[in-house]
């Protein structure tokens, strides 16, 4: 008979066996802090302008070489959760803003790092948060007093230029006038009367080799594709557009054809061959240049749009066929019928040229009203033009946030330092325990000057106190030098480096509310997964997987 071996008492007891639960502050919210504070200090050395980059080889081996959070965390399968709580409020700030999200994750990380050690103090974890939240609400209410400029109009591309240049150069430093231009040029260009600018209408091509000073704007799509047929050029072509292969038509049912003669061998596949004729002539027939097809395109039909002269593009993706249908304002058809006047589309220009070694077809639009822009990265690696992408990314989504709201914030850490003075001061008009919580919210606000010099090889702790004696001078838009080799400051409203409002409002929202609710879980209960992966056996930490 098996000996009876009891188990432990509590959560144990009425859970699977092999499940684990972790209560109280130094088995769950120590852990939990701890597990924050190594990620935030793994992606704290990616921040600003000379952030050191990460490889980061993901689970299908794809490499990437980037100091962009959103990037780094999206490819990372990061399996604590506490730290994944972090990640989705990065998350939500990529989907809210589409930047700022390693502002998130250090903040929260720094926030977490000040509560611990109010913890250790005996501070309760209901009065740090309840400081914390208190923090927050000062601190969004202090941020509209330190706007220092505003994009009244966004179509003046001069200052739009200057308002998205700081975004960029915290990706790509050196390059950003450059970047920020083509942004500039490319988000104008496209911005509607009436409606919100879309992000998705600037579109990135990019295409190895040269230098990234050859990149360009182009107003229209670009796709790394040759032409189908023999036709490469078309001048103010009507474009018709199918989501079906351009081929003969197969039936939908099986049928059989008792053929008993060679000659009705012969006039069957005439039949055939007429008929698919018959459809691409009446195609040419609307005025038709080009046809657009998602699918394959037969020989024979090839043969038929060589002969009246038509330009032939397949596109391999159904995303880029609504696009481009955008782009050139046509229709797509499911069927291969011809077009009626409404449902062509329109360009001025389609035309093929080689960049590098790689073939381009180019949709082009040279009128004014043109809906989609593409900008053409050129560059010597892979993984160079990813990083530029992300640049780009970033720089457009700044565009999209200065068309809700023009307000920026001074950069280079002088609104951080800034909120942290005015919060210290507003801690010593708290009476209760939640003081100290305000307080060390104020400390946690430092986390982001410092981390701007370490990366940069300077003293962190020389800048904070430089930061702080110019502003208590009344100096608000003070903000750290980054071009300086020695701990100094400068004003940031000269150098133009500016955060836009809503990238620091949702931010720390975001980060407050990550931040608290990590504090707030008190215990961890891990129930055994059922026919999932096992837990690893053996080895002297295989419990401390959580």
């Amino acid at each position: 008979m098996a000996l009876h071996v009891p188990k432990a008492p509590g959560f144990a007891s009425m859970l699977k066996e092999g499940a684990r639960a972790y209560s109280g502050l130094e088995e769950a919210v120590y852990r939990n802090i701890n597990a924050c504070k190594e990620f935030a200090a793994s992606v704290r050395s990616a921040y600003g302008p000379n952030g050191m980059n990460k490889m980061i080889i993901n689970h299908i081996e794809k490499q990437f070489v980037t100091s962009d959070a959103g990037t780094i965390m999206r490819e990372l399968d990061v399996e604590h959760p506490a730290a994944k709580l972090m990640i989705q409020a990065s998350q939500m700030q990529e989907a809210e803003v589409g930047d700022g999200t390693n502002f998130v994750i250090i903040f929260c990380g720094a926030l977490l790092a000040e509560a611990e050690e109010l913890l250790r103090l005996g501070v309760t974890t209901s009065d740090i948060t309840e400081g914390f939240e208190k923090a927050l609400d000062k601190a969004l209410e202090i941020l509209p007093k330190l706007v220092c400029h505003e994009v009244k109009d966004y179509r003046n591309a001069e200052v739009v230029k200057d308002a998205i240049k700081a975004s960029i150069m915290s990706k790509q430093l050196g390059y950003e006038d450059f970047i920020s231009e083509l942004i500039t040029k490319a988000c104008v260009s496209i911005l509607p009367e009436k409606t919100t600018f879309n992000v998705d209408n600037v579109r990135v091509c990019k295409i190895l080799g040269s230098g990234l000073h050859t990149s360009e704007v182009v107003h229209g799509m670009v796709f790394k594709r040759f032409v189908e047929g023999e036709v490469a050029t078309a001048k103010d072509a009507k474009i018709a557009l199918y989501s079906c292969p351009v081929d003969i038509i197969q039936t939908e049912t099986k049928g059989t054809v008792l053929i008993k003669t060679a000659e009705e061998l012969k006039s069957f596949s005439q039949g055939e061959e007429n008929l698919l004729e018959s459809q691409i002539k009446a195609i040419a027939e609307t005025g038709a240049k080009v046809i657009v097809a998602g699918g394959k395109f037969g020989d024979m039909a090839l043969h038929y749009m060589n002969k009246y002269n038509l330009m032939a593009v397949r596109l391999n993706s159904k995303f880029d066929l609504r696009r481009l249908s955008k782009a050139v304002n046509g229709t797509v058809l499911p069927r291969l019928t011809p077009p009626s006047s409404e449902e062509l589309g329109y360009c001025d220009n389609v035309y093929v040229n080689e960049l590098g070694d790689t073939s381009v077809c180019i949709f082009k639009s040279e009128g004014a009203d043109s809906r989609i822009a593409t900008i053409v990265i050129r560059g010597s690696t892979d993984n160079y033009m990813d990083d530029i992408e992300r640049a780009i990314d970033d720089g457009v989504n700044t565009f999209k946030g200065l068309t809700r709201d023009g307000r920026f914030l001074p950069g280079a850490g002088a609104a951080e330092i800034e909120l942290a003075q005015q919060l210290a001061e507003y801690a010593d008009t708290l009476p209760g325990l939640d003081q100290y919580a305000v307080r060390k919210f104020a400390v946690s606000l430092e986390a982001f000057p410092k981390a701007l010099a370490e990366n940069t090889g300077v003293n962190a702790t020389e800048v904070v106190n430089q930061l702080y004696l110019a502003h208590k001078e009344g100096k608000k838009n003070e903000g750290f030098d980054i071009d300086s080799e020695l701990p100094a400051t400068t004003d940031v409203t000269e150098t133009k480096i500016y955060d836009l409002f809503q990238t620091k409002y949702w931010a720390l929202k975001y980060a407050v509310g990550a931040a608290c609710t990590i504090l707030k879980v008190d215990q961890i209960i891990m129930a055994k997964r059922a026919g999932g992966p096992k837990p690893r056996q053996g080895g002297a930490n295989s419990d401390d997987e959580s």
